[in-house]
């Protein structure tokens, strides 16, 4: 129990080290919401300064972030400047949809880097180690924008297997076809996102497996003449699973990161693309919260990692 209350308030002193960066610098940036040209250019001074007020933008920067970091807990993130909406009901309507795509593609490119890495080591300097290693290299310098715009021309315009962009078909779906054709949407960013990021953790876990089938304890696993599937099952995944999951934990900012781009491209209504339509009209209280509830979430997930590590080697070091 204690080490919970330890991680959360360790993410609590993170978020107030990010909130505070983050709004210095969204506040920093050249131009504003209402002095960009993003309003009516017939609009006065007036009219403007009156706005201003209402948003609290005429208060000192201090003041203006302690109202922020007030609302924050009590998650009110303000009003959209573009759409007037509140900030907290357009992200919640986003983000079960970015959620999604990073959790199904976290799993697979867990599932295929754990086989593909193990597959190359056991099979070391053989045909099937050298095509895992060509592969991950692909992989490790694909640009994400570059593959799904290939993706896109191949499979939705020239053979029309995938849709284009979105999440849903022009015809109405109901019940199972709903989420079907959204799955169906979902197969090209999905791939995307898993091609991108499982190169680099497929070699990690082939240099870890290397080392263990180096090991004295994997020497006296074969003198027993144990199958491959008890050595498999005994000696390498326990030895491999801690510092994979560290490093997923650490790998979440990076497929957050990914969906403004994928998510643009696609024109997936994610948490994503309205963080990048936001930033071109300069939005900051949207801006902001998806900075905040996308830091929460990483943080959230890497304490998630520590706590499966604990669980999995409970010598470790509880702090």
């Amino acid at each position: 129990m204690g080490v919970i209350v330890n991680k959360f308030l360790y993410i609590f002193l993170m978020l107030l080290l990010i909130s505070v960066i983050s709004f210095l610098a969204v506040h920093m940036a050249p131009n504003s919401f209402l002095s960009g040209g993003e309003l009516n250019p017939n609009m006065t001074k007036e009219a403007i300064e009156n706005l201003k007020a209402i948003y609290g933008l005429d208060k000192p920067l201090f003041y203006q972030y302690i109202d922020w970091i007030k609302n924050i807990f009590t998650l009110n993130f303000g009003i959209s400047f573009v759409t007037g909406e509140t900030v907290s009901v357009e992200i919640l309507k986003r983000l079960p949809v970015t959620l999604t795509m990073n959790v199904i593609s976290l799993i697979f490119v867990f599932v295929i880097s754990l086989y593909l890495g193990i597959k190359s080591a056991l099979n070391f300097d053989k045909k099937t180690d050298r095509l895992t290693k060509t592969l991950s290299l692909v992989s490790f310098s694909m640009p994400s924008f570059y593959l799904a715009l290939i993706l896109i021309i191949l499979f939705s315009i020239k053979f029309q297997l995938f849709p284009i962009s979105g999440l849903h078909s022009f015809e109405k779906k109901e019940g199972v076809f709903y989420y079907m054709d959204m799955a169906w949407h979902l197969v090209l960013p999905v791939f995307v996102m898993v091609f991108v990021s499982f190169g680099s953790l497929t070699m990690y876990i082939r240099s870890l497996t290397l080392e263990i089938l180096k090991s004295d304890y994997y020497f006296f696993a074969k003198t027993r003449d144990l199958d491959e599937k008890t050595i498999l099952k005994r000696f390498i995944l326990p030895n491999l699973l801690p510092p994979i999951i560290t490093l997923l934990g650490l790998s979440l900012p990076g497929l957050i990161g990914g969906s403004v781009i994928l998510e643009s491209i696609f024109g997936i209504e994610g948490m994503g693309q309205l963080f990048y339509y936001s930033a071109l009209s300069r939005d900051y209280p949207v801006i902001m919260g998806i900075l905040i509830i996308g830091a929460f979430l990483t943080l959230l997930g890497n304490m998630l990692a520590d706590l499966i590590l604990l669980r999995l080697n409970p010598f470790m070091k509880r702090s």
